[in-house]
């Protein structure tokens, strides 16, 4: 199906020009300057702040001048991942997309419907001439998934809007008032190299599913990095020396594949072991993981190694270090309250170095996992970091926009919606904390797989999403 035969078309146009222009995270000076050039084409007051986040202003629509004004914000960055038999550039290639069914797909690569089907659903209402809306703000923030440092680096004070409805919820009957805090936590280490005194062997995992590690952490996907420790810590009894470790990419996306060259003495028992280790993790992930893939092989590596000694420290940790949900909340049910995701192991030329996301609704439950990481990590000698720390968001379920959105749902679509708090980092949190007054909600169409190769966006989805989204503009609460 053609682009231009897709319901809304407004929207797939915008999508498909959004997609065309590369946007990874911090390096998003393309989308920057694309957005800004298309809120000045249009003729309304376009800004872009000192880190990159744009605002254009839309007056009221005849007749709408006395609601509330409103902010509509998404952000520009998009998760890049590939699959590995994938030759793409996120930095300079446009996504490769395609219709397969009631599904918009993307060739072997992130889609970027997360956040770019809300960046196109606001250029869509900023172009239109017949959509009524109260005096808007949309927001572009940039740098939304590997920090949050557009809406950190948000004033207090340049936003005018006491409503914000942010577009990057990722199921069709959710409006979301809360979501999780979070914090990057790294460990390094520095070891020096030996020549090894064993077999060289090459342990390749992949074929997970990978996801979101907010959203997807609860379901028990497999971690790439957390199954290749088990193989190695079997290393242990066999003086395993570590050559090279490269798992998962980055932190907020559950790690699909990883890799591990090493060497160990009595290698005829190792890889005896090795094997039936394989057997046993294939029948427990054959449910959830039916593409998953393990390849033992032995390796022709003259690459030096890290001695028996720090080995066995490195792989001590990667084993400690918690995976997936850490606890479950007692006030919401089914939410993830807290949780951890192992997203990155890198180990070359004696250095090493694990990345972690953790999450949590609670302030303080963030940090207890955050330091539980910090004690398996230091234990073993590794150094640990905290950075991109941010808060959550506070449900408000009485907000007179959330009763607004509820009924709103309950008419044009004839049943309840699930009014939840999400185990994801929505910018709310952070843009609340200089806005303390602004009431805030999140919604949007349906895309399943965010950051994966499988991400797709749900075509009918997007057209209940779009109507829905008018009907609240037009029914903006009258200023008080």
């Amino acid at each position: 199906m053609e682009y231009s035969q897709l319901e809304p078309k407004v929207i797939w146009k915008n999508f498909e020009a959004l997609n065309s222009v590369p946007r990874p995270s911090k390096k998003e000076e393309k989308v920057i300057k694309f957005i800004k050039e298309f809120g000045e084409r249009l003729g309304l007051p376009t800004t872009v702040d000192e880190v990159g986040n744009v605002i254009i202003t839309k007056p009221a629509t005849a007749g709408m001048e006395n609601r509330q004004p409103i902010v509509m914000q998404s952000h520009l960055d998009m998760v890049c991942q590939k699959n590995n038999d994938v030759d793409f550039d996120f930095e300079t290639q446009g996504i490769q997309m395609f219709v397969d069914g009631d599904w918009v797909k993307a060739k072997g690569t992130t889609l970027g419907a997360d956040n770019g089907l809300g960046v196109a659903t606001i250029m869509s209402i900023l172009e239109s001439n017949d959509i009524a809306h109260p005096d808007l703000e949309a927001l572009f923030t940039i740098d939304e998934e590997t920090g949050m440092t557009g809406a950190l680096a948000l004033k207090p004070g340049e936003l005018k809007g006491e409503i914000l409805l942010n577009l990057d919820t990722e199921e069709d009957d959710e409006i979301d008032i809360g979501c999780a805090g979070g914090v990057d936590v790294t460990a390094s280490a520095k070891f020096n190299l030996n020549n090894s005194n064993g077999e060289s062997f090459k342990i390749e995992i992949k074929g997970l599913q990978g996801g979101h590690s907010g959203m997807d952490i609860h379901k028990g996907f497999g971690n790439s990095n957390k199954i290749l420790g088990r193989f190695l810590f079997l290393g242990l009894e066999n003086q395993i020396q570590l050559i090279s470790i490269d798992g998962g990419g980055l932190r907020n996306a559950i790690p699909r594949e990883a890799v591990a060259t090493f060497s160990v003495q009595n290698s005829a028992t190792f890889l005896k072991d090795a094997e039936q280790l394989k057997t046993d993790i294939l029948d427990e992930f054959a449910t959830l993981e039916k593409d998953l893939s393990i390849n033992i092989e032995k390796a022709d590596s003259s690459e030096k190694a890290i001695n028996f000694d720090h080995s066995k420290k490195i792989i001590f940790a990667l084993n400690a270090a918690h995976n997936g949900v850490f606890r479950m909340s007692p006030d919401v049910e089914g939410l993830v309250e807290a949780s951890n995701n192992v997203a990155r192991v890198e180990l070359k030329n004696g250095e090493i170095r694990i990345l972690n996301l953790s999450r949590s609704s609670v302030e303080s439950t963030k940090w207890e996992v955050a330091n539980q990481l910090k004690s398996a990590f230091e234990s073993n000698g590794l150094k640990t970091d905290f950075g991109g720390s941010y808060p959550g968001w506070k449900p408000k379920p009485d907000a007179e926009i959330i009763h607004l959105m509820t009924a709103l749902y309950e008419t044009n679509f004839g049943e309840k919606p699930m009014v939840v708090a999400c185990h994801a980092g929505l910018e709310c949190g952070i843009i609340g904390a200089n806005y303390p007054d602004m009431e805030m909600v999140s919604f949007g169409p349906t895309i399943k797989g965010a950051h994966s190769p499988d991400e797709r966006a749900n075509i009918p989805s997007v057209q209940k999403f779009w109507k829905y989204t008018q009907d609240i503009l037009k029914n903006i609460p009258l200023k008080n």
